[in-house]
């Protein structure tokens, strides 16, 4: 955001509107704060961007994850992440330099290749360049949680009742689209009648207890491991006060 700032007040200071013409492919730009449009011509530069380099830790897990699977090859990677989470704490200091070391030469050159790539643009691409970078990025961040959660073996949420009731009847429908079935269904499910609806209504409570008491001990697992941050909001707040009762 400090750069979008910076290169706006060049732009300014310049007499530029924030819709000049893009030098490279001639496409209009507009505010770096508008999400609406970035140009065609910075696809290329921004998949050849560089990777921002692994963490110390994250290398060392990346390392240690095949050995501990080969190991245990019937342990849940919940498990061999708290495993390697406690080997990394037990490191001697002189082997996480190791890390650090690469850690920090892999950031030095990352910043010089930015550098390098960013005197190759004017201020109005660089601006729709981050712009576009940012989206990439938050995208690719969302992704990445997800499959972390399922990594780590985050338990699936509960089923409401209409879910379960959908899930079951879906296969018995061999024809027909899937937009045909789901109406059909639909229709089913209210004609059904009270009595029959609590069956379902009975599943997806028992749903809900078998998440709550995966979800604890999962979350007892992530307190451990030390990612206090994949915890609930109120699972925090709740560990919080306990260390500071204690």
């Amino acid at each position: 955001m400090a750069l979008f700032r910076g290169v706006w007040s060049v732009l300014s200071a310049l007499g530029k509107s924030g819709a000049d013409l893009c030098a490279g492919c001639g496409s209009r730009l507009r505010s770096p704060f508008s999400f609406a449009y970035v140009p065609r011509c910075f696809s290329s530069t921004v998949n050849s961007y560089p990777k921002k380099p692994l963490t110390s830790y994250v290398r060392f897990s990346k390392e240690q994850l095949p050995i501990f699977k080969a190991q245990n090859p019937d342990a849940k990677n919940s498990e061999l992440i708290r495993k390697i989470a406690q080997l990394w704490r037990e490191l001697p200091d002189s082997e996480k330099k190791i890390y650090e070391d690469a850690y920090r030469a892999d950031w030095q050159a990352y910043k010089e290749e930015i550098n390098r790539i960013q005197e190759q643009l004017t201020p109005s691409q660089i601006v729709s360049l981050e712009k576009e970078i940012q989206q990439k990025r938050l995208k690719k961040k969302a992704l990445i949680k997800k499959r972390e959660l399922t990594m780590l073996g985050k338990p699936k949420r509960p089923r409401s009742a209409y879910n379960i009731f959908i899930a079951e009847r879906f296969q018995e429908y061999k024809d027909g689209t899937s937009q045909v079935k789901l109406k059909t269904l639909n229709e089913s499910w209210k004609n059904l009648s009270s009595s029959q609806k609590q069956v379902y209504i009975q599943l997806a409570n028992d749903d809900k207890i078998r998440y709550y008491n995966e979800m604890k001990s999962w979350e007892e697992q992530m307190l451990e491991v030390g990612r206090d941050d994949l915890l609930r909001r109120t699972v925090k707040h709740q560990t919080k006060i306990d260390t500071e009762e204690y």
